[in-house]
């Protein structure tokens, strides 16, 4: 691989005729811990796979074993690498402006604190059976507790680092970190899903499936020596609670996996002393500032909407009195309404592009390239569920409302997904509002020139045709051209923060009701009827994780497109 820079600073030019086995070395370095995450996060699958079928001699203790260890090593390596960093002054001579966003950052604090939240009522469900319960059941989520907080520190304060000291250790210490939140993250997918599975079958009286969640049981009452059933009404707050927050546990894994991947690029990473960029990051937001107010108007009323359809349909799946298919309908039709209307809003702002003179950055940078990858790749979870949903509608005999609202619902998100990725991919690649392209950039005699004659201006070759007058304010030909075309792209930035705050909006209600336990394809027969619950629960449970990931991770990408609107 090569090294990658910036939008802003040049990489300084290896100038040591050592470079090239620096390069060859960095190379085996990165394959080095390429090869032990990899071989660590096989392990941890093959355990947690198998700790999740009835007839494989692995059990939950086994499972907990070794996430507390990797936990506790990867909490250890973390605690040496600040210490190393502390005691080693030029540990870190360069910092990349662009890892670790405050957005993002404040999103791990967010989700950590859930996540700790979750280790407590954890606990406190153990704790409610101790004499039967195995000591491990209990001690890892209290280091699960300590890692979160270890971790979230780390990337807070070092999320930004190129350091370039140990390289192989700092670079096999961050792949093993990043495959302990991997394996978290799979761990609380088995959970939940085994969980799901089990509520799924107790109310349906599969007893197939019945018959294979009372085995988990009484396996996992086995495995320790006793029976460990959950009677009193404080271990069944504390069970329903943390099964509630694990959503926020597998979010926070997920972005602690993204920022460490980008330290484990930057590591040994070159860059220009100077951390300031192409003004990629405004010293000073303003949310609603210079938006026509459309955008935030209409997505927080699709917001409050969606929150009030979200609680009907939580209550009336609840309830018993055949109000399922009238909760199906209004839930599918508020989605199709707010999949629409992002889907026209995304193809216009992509549309508004097309009149935009700013210059597109054709730099690399290992943080945008991976916002453009998790971006790609986590829309592919919920476009596996949506082929599905269009497969087993089209295909299956039932045609009814609720058929037609299910593939309208499916096609929808397909080009929801696609049109909104266009449109922040492109944001993502624009230069700095009024920045003109590199081949349109005014040549002399313009550089340098203050103008008070707007007739005579545009005479001189290579310059705009339809300036405004410019101050006597000594200023560069890049800052004289960004005033010149300020007003002229005025609109085009309006609409642009409109689209973008309407799109945060939406991507958070979306987020909100699958995270929170809005499950319609298991609710809805249509599919479950066609593949078979134990097919289509795998599907879901896989891939609606990725789509779940991908609304946060998209409001991200667009609060950071409003910013650079």
């Amino acid at each position: 691989m090569s090294e990658e820079s910036t939008p802003g600073p040049k990489e300084s030019p290896p100038a040591e005729p050592r470079a090239g086995s620096r390069e060859v070395w960095k190379k085996g370095g990165r394959l080095l811990s390429v090869l032990l995450a990899v071989n660590v996060l096989l392990l941890a699958c093959t355990l947690i796979s198998g700790g999740a079928f009835n007839k494989v001699a692995v059990y939950d203790t086994d499972v907990f074993a070794l996430l507390t260890t990797m936990m506790l090593l990867a909490s250890l390596w973390i605690l040496f690498y600040l210490l190393r960093t502390v005691r080693c002054p030029n540990a870190v001579p360069y910092r990349d402006a662009h890892a670790g966003p405050i957005w993002l950052r404040g999103g791990l604090v967010l989700f950590g604190i859930c996540t700790l939240v979750m280790d407590v009522f954890k606990t406190g469900y153990y704790s409610s059976f101790f004499e039967c319960q195995s000591a491990i059941k209990i001690l890892h989520p209290l280091t699960q507790a300590v890692f979160v907080i270890v971790q979230t520190y780390f990337l807070w304060v070092s999320s930004k680092d190129c350091i370039h000291v140990h390289l192989d250790l700092t670079r096999c210490g961050l792949m093993f970190t990043l495959t302990t939140n991997l394996a978290i993250w799979m761990a609380a997918v088995v959970d939940e899903s085994v969980h799901q599975t089990h509520s799924y079958d107790s109310s349906h009286s599969n007893t197939s499936h019945l018959r294979l969640a009372l085995d988990l049981e009484q396996r996992a009452g086995s495995s320790v020596g006793g029976d460990c059933s959950c009677n009193t009404v404080i271990c069944q707050i504390f069970q329903q609670g943390y099964f509630y927050l694990y959503p926020f546990n597998i979010e926070y894994s997920l972005f602690a996996s993204t920022m460490l991947y980008v330290m484990w690029k930057n590591v040994g990473r070159l860059l220009a002393s100077s951390t300031h960029g192409h003004g990629h990051t405004p010293s000073r937001v303003s949310l609603f500032r210079e938006t026509l107010f459309a955008g935030p108007i209409l997505g927080l009323m699709l917001f409050m909407v969606g929150l009030a359809v979200f609680i009907i349909y939580e209550v009336q799946v609840s309830a018993e009195g055949g109000r399922l298919q009238q909760a199906l309908v209004i839930y599918y039709s508020f989605n199709i309404i707010c999949l629409g209307l992002m889907t026209l809003v995304s193809l216009s702002g992509s549309v508004i592009y097309r009149f935009d003179r700013r210059a597109m950055d054709h730099h690399k940078n290992p943080t945008r390239t991976l916002d453009v990858a998790l971006l790609m790749g986590a829309a592919l979870g919920q476009y596996a569920i949506s082929y599905y949903s269009i497969v087993a509608v089209v295909v299956g005999t039932p045609r009814d409302l609720l058929g037609a609202l299910n593939l309208a619902h499916a096609l929808l998100m397909i080009a929801q997904h696609t049109f909104q990725n266009v449109f922040i991919i492109e944001s993502l690649h624009r230069g700095p509002p009024g920045a003109e392209p590199h081949d349109t950039t005014p040549k002399e005699p313009c550089h340098g020139l203050t103008f008070a004659n707007l007739d005579a201006l545009h005479t001189l070759p290579g310059c705009p045709p339809t300036p405004r007058l410019v101050g006597t304010n000594p200023v560069g030909p890049q800052e004289a051209v960004a005033i010149i075309l300020a007003p002229r792209g005025h609109w085009r930035r309006r609409c642009l923060k409109d689209i973008s705050l309407f799109l945060l909006l939406c991507n958070v209600i979306l987020w909100i009701m699958p995270a929170f336990g809005a499950r319609p394809h298991f609710s809805n027969t249509v599919e479950v009827d066609f593949y078979g619950y134990s097919l289509w629960a795998a599907i879901v449970n896989i891939c609606l994780p990725f789509g779940i990931f991908y609304r946060m991770h998209a409001v991200s990408s667009l609060l950071e497109v409003y910013v650079l609107s």
